[in-house]
């Protein structure tokens, strides 16, 4: 499945580049990720020449919320339980990386010294990864265990949506995500089906996303800001995606909520996640995945070095 993945769109791009796929339309929209201004997409419609249809996922969840209380009443236990293991996954990462940084400058002061003392700190990073690995599982787990007992494909009214969000996106041309809250996104997409839903003609694009609406399509959504008001925050696992694009961590905005110019930092991030890649997505972005999910040269990338760098030519 094809992705064309976009950066922020303050300044637009996502026109030039609809007219260079050459797609009549119609195009399905998501906008559920700005929550209760799903419907305020006036601006996106003109980009799009207002051959766009919403799908309306954030109003569909609300409908669902009213019209079957059993599900929304399961639906807020599990977020308790998600929420729980969250945070003791917050608080082991916070001691895993306080080590992986110490043992780190640890390492660069040895080396100064004329030793190289760089495996503890290699292996503290391994530590970390096997951390962010099960408690994804652990979610994923946790998720799977709630569909498996509410079954929304046999409850009337999801049923009911997850119809009309497929005959809307089987007569697309191609699916656009706009950005906004990153969960809500991951949330709707997966209670509608979506992903199943997507069955685009080979050689077009199947989806075009940015920001929150990239990392959504992933098969691994990291959360991720440097510049909080409360200093550097841990980078952390927050959930599976839909799988379009995988092997990779998509970091929107990268210049204004990573401390790039840090690459000690910057390497642990690269580092913990590898073998994904780490794609950042600035303002003025374009990534055209390929349908055997092959990224293009000139991708920028974070190396494990902590530097920023591009991808060559295969």
């Amino acid at each position: 499945m094809r992705a064309i993945l976009l950066g922020p769109q303050r300044r637009p791009t996502l026109d030039s580049a609809v007219r260079s796929l050459g797609l009549a339309g119609p195009f399905a929209t998501v906008t559920a990720g700005w929550q209760e201004r799903e419907p305020d997409d006036r601006e996106l419609s003109a980009i799009l020449g207002g051959r766009d249809v919403n799908v309306g996922l954030y109003r569909r969840w609300l409908d669902v919320q009213e019209r079957d209380p059993e599900y929304a009443a399961a639906e807020r236990a599990l977020q308790g339980v998600l929420a729980e293991l969250a945070d003791l996954y917050l608080l082991r990462l916070d001691y895993a990386l306080q080590a992986v940084y110490a043992l780190q400058q640890r390492a660069e002061s040895d080396r100064l010294g004329g030793t190289l003392r760089d495996e503890p700190a290699a292996e503290a990073v391994a530590a970390v990864r096997s951390l962010d690995e099960t408690h994804l599982a652990r979610v994923n787990e946790v998720r799977a265990e709630f569909f498996d007992r509410l079954r929304p494909h046999d409850r009337p009214v999801i049923a009911e949506h997850r119809a009309a969000v497929a005959g809307l996106l089987g007569e697309a041309a191609a699916l656009v995500v706009a950005g906004g809250h990153v969960g809500v996104l991951a949330e709707v997409l997966h209670l509608f089906n979506v992903a199943a839903a997507l069955q685009f003609p080979a050689g077009r694009p199947a989806v075009i996303a940015w920001s929150a609406g990239a990392m959504a399509l992933a098969d691994r959504i990291v959360l991720f800001h440097d510049r909080s008001p409360h200093g550097p925050g841990h980078p952390e696992v927050y959930g599976s995606g839909l799988s379009v694009v995988r092997d990779v961590v998509l970091l929107p905005h990268a210049r204004a909520r990573l401390l790039l110019d840090d690459t000690a930092r910057m390497a642990v991030f690269a580092r913990r996640f590898a073998p994904a890649r780490c794609i950042l997505l600035e303002a003025g972005t374009r990534v055209d995945v390929s349908e055997d999910g092959s990224w293009p040269p000139g991708t920028r990338v974070l190396a494990e070095d902590g530097h920023v760098t591009s991808l060559a030519a295969a």
